[in-house]
């Protein structure tokens, strides 16, 4: 599985309706809404990275209101308990 984290440049007025229609594409698991430079962050998965080009530039950029992306492909993906494991200094409550 390849994940993509897309961040998402918007029409400011329409952020929960573009949002709502990236979040029905098949291959997008999470949209969230956020603050800083970009207004929404995507999440897509897909099985190869061929695909990655249908759903980023071929679904996502063609939907009316975003007004770019930035796509960021994960090498390695990190679960809670992982991270919890890696920041953990040791001490007992």
């Amino acid at each position: 599985m390849i994940t993509a984290i897309v961040l998402i440049k918007t029409s400011v007025d329409r952020i929960p309706e573009i949002a709502e229609a990236i979040a029905a594409l098949d291959s997008v698991s999470e949209v969230f809404s956020v603050t800083g430079t970009y207004d929404l962050i995507a999440m897509v998965r897909v099985s190869k990275h061929d695909d990655l080009a249908e759903v980023i530039p071929g679904r996502i950029s063609k939907i009316p209101g975003v007004e770019g992306t930035d796509t960021h492909v994960a090498f390695r993906t990190y679960s809670q308990h992982d991270l919890e494991a890696a920041f953990s200094i040791g001490l007992d409550a």
